[in-house]
């Protein structure tokens, strides 16, 4: 079976290009759930809107990790999907507004530093800053991710 790539190798990813995911959505009730379900999540901030009512939200917030995932998984497509070796590292992870359910998601990422592995010649090391926004323009996830990328030419292995 083929090796089918759409995302980028190494020598395409320049730092301070920042790519505009096309990908939004908007997140429900289930998504939230299932989510805190699926990762034993109990948290009432997440699954009872009454105590959301009282929190200083004024109702439920979405699962952070979940709006980590959906941020960052956006952008597999575009940049990642066929031409990774793995996540490196995550770091740097801020989540300035709370996610509701029912707000829509997008998100970006940029190229914020390359460099050729020390140890592989076949790949390098990409850090990228992730950043997602609501329907609102509000800022609500940040994240700094370091991947081992292939170089163009290179098979996985």
């Amino acid at each position: 079976m083929p090796n089918i790539a759409s995302g980028k190798y190494l020598e395409e990813l320049v730092v301070g290009d920042v790519y505009r995911h096309s990908v939004t959505r908007t997140v429900t009730e289930t998504d939230n759930i299932l989510f805190c379900a699926l990762t034993h999540n109990t948290q009432p901030l997440h699954l009872d809107e009454e105590f959301g009512k009282a929190s200083i939200y004024g109702t439920r917030v979405v699962n952070s990790i979940y709006t980590l995932g959906l941020v960052v998984g956006v952008g597999v497509t575009e940049l990642t999907l066929g031409t990774t070796l793995g996540n490196l590292g995550f770091g740097e992870i801020a989540f300035p507004n709370p996610v509701r359910i029912g707000d829509t998601l997008r998100s970006e990422t940029e190229v914020v530093s390359n460099r050729e592995s020390k140890s592989r010649p076949d790949a390098g090391v990409v850090e990228f800053e992730t950043r997602g926004y609501n329907q609102r323009g509000e800022l609500v996830a940040t994240v700094r991710r370091k991947a081992l990328m292939m170089r163009r030419g290179a098979k996985a292995s």
